[in-house]
């Protein structure tokens, strides 16, 4: 800390300080701040010890004021808030993004927006500058967000491809459809032929992939598929529930059933308890996600992994790129296959 000429109090210590304990101009200390273009190894490594030293903190406000960029980003959920804490993936995702952007020295503000009233809110707050960029999440089809936000110029990346925008948004997601296949492959695997699925809300990319896989494979097996087998749920666990009554209702002799989550699996599972149907003697079953739902099933739950980590390590490396005016991209990731006790 530095003292001042008025009274001797200490002020904090500015780049002037900095430069002069490091030996090089303003602007040098200024390009190292900004991400260190032009400044040769030897200067980058003076400057950094003489932040160290000084104990200088950059003043984000009057930075953004030159800039133009407000240095944080948004994680924005267009679902209800109390899908927020109930499905574990949000926080899974939210943890890996907010870890990720911590080492650029980036701060990730959670937005929820579950009604329409909250997302033409946000979306005002988003547009008029208040964040940098966007990671959007849960993006259902006829959700102008995505449409939106592109359109005002907003850096943006989604989890999951947004339905019906093409090329014009970026996005990072776990190869769904090859997923399903995988899975459902496995349960035709352990001898199982009256395989039935819970599907995610067929207005999201990863419930229409997910169901297309499961079909693809059936197909080829040369298994006609019944739509007494099909139930759509909407990723919560009572969806799961109430999707394997139906599944029971309208196929007595069900002997396995890939549902699109664990969260929903769990709510199988409850369902084929009470029902007196053994997992996985009489019924076997496997999730979507291996998220932490799938260890705390019983039985614990046979699933398909996300690359979670690897999802919101891309997610925010595709946008600072795009913040940093590089174009759209696209990264579709590979699921994996994790065998437990339910199959």
């Amino acid at each position: 800390m530095t003292m001042s000429n008025t009274g001797g109090r200490r002020r904090p210590p500015t780049i002037h300080d900095v430069a002069r304990e490091a030996g090089v101009s303003r602007g040098t200390v200024s390009r190292v701040l900004n991400g260190g273009h032009y400044v040769s190894p030897a200067a980058q490594e003076a400057v950094n010890a003489a932040i160290r030293k000084t104990g200088y903190v950059v003043n984000r406000h009057a930075r953004s004021l030159i800039t133009g960029r407000s240095d944080s980003v948004g994680f924005l959920l267009t679902e209800p808030q109390e899908k927020f804490f109930e499905d574990p993936n949000f926080n899974v995702l939210l943890r890996g993004c907010t870890q990720a952007l911590a080492a650029h020295d980036i701060p990730l503000l959670l937005m929820l927006a579950g009604t329409e009233d909250e997302r033409r809110r946000i979306t005002r707050y988003i547009t008029s500058g208040h964040v940098d960029g966007v990671l959007l999440v849960s993006s259902h089809s006829g959700n102008p967000v995505a449409e939106e936000l592109s359109e005002a110029g907003v850096p943006l990346v989604a989890c999951g491809k947004p339905i019906g925008l093409g090329s014009k948004v970026s996005y990072v997601a776990a190869d769904d459809r090859d997923g399903a296949r995988d899975m459902t492959r496995h349960l035709l695997s352990l001898g199982r032929r009256r395989i039935g699925t819970v599907t995610g809300p067929l207005d999201t990319p990863g419930g229409i992939e997910r169901l297309a896989g499961y079909r693809e494979v059936l197909a080829e097996s040369g298994i006609d598929v019944d739509d007494d087998l099909i139930v759509s749920g909407d990723y919560s666990r009572l969806s799961g529930e109430r999707g394997a009554e139906r599944l029971l209702a309208q196929v007595p002799d069900l002997d396995a059933v890939f549902v699109a989550s664990d969260l929903m699996a769990r709510g199988v599972l409850t369902t084929l308890e009470r029902a007196g149907r053994r997992v996985p003697e009489d019924v076997a079953v496997g999730g979507f996600d291996d998220s932490p739902a799938a260890l705390a099933s019983s039985p614990e739950l046979t699933t398909m992994r996300q690359p979670f980590d690897r999802i919101s390590a891309e997610m925010v490396r595709v946008l600072l790129a795009q913040i940093g005016g590089e174009d759209t991209a696209a990264v579709i990731l590979p699921t994996e296959l994790v065998k437990r006790e339910s199959t």
